[in-house]
């Protein structure tokens, strides 16, 4: 994301408020993406629907269903998202632009095929009393959603942020206004309008892909070779994205945690809605990530690989180094920074912003336990972010596999021991893995010069 990073901070050179504001807003909307901008909208086409939808229950099972369309799709295509990215990020420094397109098709290809073929078994298979178009919806969501993660893949080798938002903002329109006018279907309906704006979005991704990338092949796959895909990427893609859905489903599939809601789809009604409230509550922490500490990152980490590429004496090595420590740290304090801040005035307002959403007082103390979960998970992903870069690929599997087992281990403790420790094993699991990743950051950052010239 640092190329839309360097482009937004050209906004901020004007030195206003407004240009402040402006870049931020920006980048909270660019960096959060399409995961929670869905669960904005999710949220919309429910509170419009309450009084036309009846009865209640068909709004709760739209949205549940397309809340675990998100999670399989995201857990599933993580095999390829973090190695694909890694594919296509090796071809651009090698100037070979003209073989990306090739491969997104090809790409897409696979994650159709996948998404299709799991989607079709689970979903006709376990929703067997559902009617058709439903099932047909859940499977072409499905599949549409898979492909979102991929495309947004190459929205940060494009600038044109301006037209990113435009796409992001048609697409999302587009499935709030469909869902809201096909209300009176039901359900189906509603699910109906959210298919329509997630396949507006993806040929909208499409669209400035083709338009930026030249292509010399229709089909490439190459991406596929083993000497192109690291296998511990894919590991680690699959790993982090079930590592942040664990505690979910946990909650959903444990009997005294959850109700049914549709077929095997199951609830936890005092654990998803302060959950999907906190997420809202990074959009701050994610803009500053994009803004400062990416971007900043970026230029200190070219600058020392330049030098080392360049023979530049030792002492310019080491100095472009700890000038690269010092962004990093900046970096993770500025997240922490601007979270405590969002923290801070959640926790001043918070029965005050409940009453005015409607939400009961009981969902109070899990909020604020979420919202410290949610700003840590920011913290975690800045760490893993500095460990791509640096290419610590072992030690990045190695963390989000202790979030996995921590947050599935801590989930079940606090299962177990009642709702007041609900989301502690959420939260608890992350504090972990993030007090971890900055002493092993430190480590490899201390011993970074060593590592680059001797392990080669």
């Amino acid at each position: 994301m640092a190329g839309i990073g360097f482009e937004l901070r050209k906004i901020l050179t004007r030195d206003t408020y407004l240009s402040v504001i402006q870049a931020y807003a920006y980048a909270g909307v660019i960096s959060s993406g399409p995961w929670i901008l869905s669960i904005i909208g999710i949220l919309v086409v429910g509170m419009f629907s309450l009084t036309v939808v009846v009865p209640d229950v068909l709004i709760q099972q739209f949205q549940l269903s397309a809340t675990y369309l998100i999670a399989g799709s995201l857990i599933l295509t993580g095999f390829i998202q973090p190695a694909f990215t890694r594919y296509v990020s090796d071809r651009l420094f090698e100037k070979q632009d003209h073989v990306v397109l090739g491969n997104f098709h090809g790409a897409i290809c696979v994650v159709t095929l996948l998404c299709g073929l799991v989607g079709s078994v689970v979903i006709w298979g376990f929703f067997a009393q559902e009617s058709a178009l439903y099932r047909a919806l859940m499977i072409g969501s499905f599949v549409v959603l898979g492909n979102i993660w991929i495309a947004t893949i190459f929205l940060s080798g494009i600038k044109a942020y301006q037209a990113i938002l435009a796409m992001y903002a048609v697409g999302y329109g587009i499935a709030i206004a469909a869902s809201l006018g096909l209300r009176p279907l039901g359900m189906e309906g509603l699910l109906l309008g959210f298919f329509l704006g997630q396949t507006t979005m993806l040929f909208g991704m499409m669209a400035l892909i083709f338009r930026h990338y030249p292509s010399e092949l229709l089909f490439s796959w190459d991406f596929l070779n083993r000497n192109r895909m690291y296998l511990s990427l894919v590991l680690l893609g699959f790993v982090y994205n079930l590592a942040i859905w664990i505690d979910k489903l946990l909650f959903w599939f444990v009997p005294e945690t959850s109700v049914a809601v549709i077929g095997p789809i199951r609830s936890a009604p005092l654990y998803d809605l302060p959950i999907f409230l906190a997420y809202l509550s990074i959009l701050p922490a994610m803009a500053s990530f994009l803004v400062r500490m990416e971007t900043d990152f970026v230029e200190r980490h070219e600058a020392f690989y330049t030098a080392i590429r360049e023979g530049a004496p030792l002492d310019t090595i080491r100095r472009a180094k700890q000038e690269m420590m010092v962004i990093v740290r900046h970096g993770l304090l500025e997240i922490i920074k601007v979270q405590g801040a969002v923290c801070l005035v959640i926790w001043a307002g918070g029965p005050t912003l409940l009453d005015w959403l409607g939400i009961a007082n009981v969902y109070e103390s899990l909020l604020y336990v979420f919202i410290v979960g949610a700003g840590l998970q920011v913290l975690f992903l800045g760490i893993l972010n500095v460990l791509f870069y640096l290419d610590k690929r072992r030690e990045a599997v190695w963390l989000s596999c202790l979030f996995l087992v921590g947050n599935a281990g801590l989930t079940a403790w606090s299962i177990h021991a009642g709702p007041l420790y609900y989301g502690y094993g959420f939260a608890g699991s992350l504090l972990l893995v993030v007090i971890v990743g900055m002493m092993l950051l430190n480590k490899k950052l201390q011993k970074l010069e060593y590592e680059t010239f001797m392990l080669q």
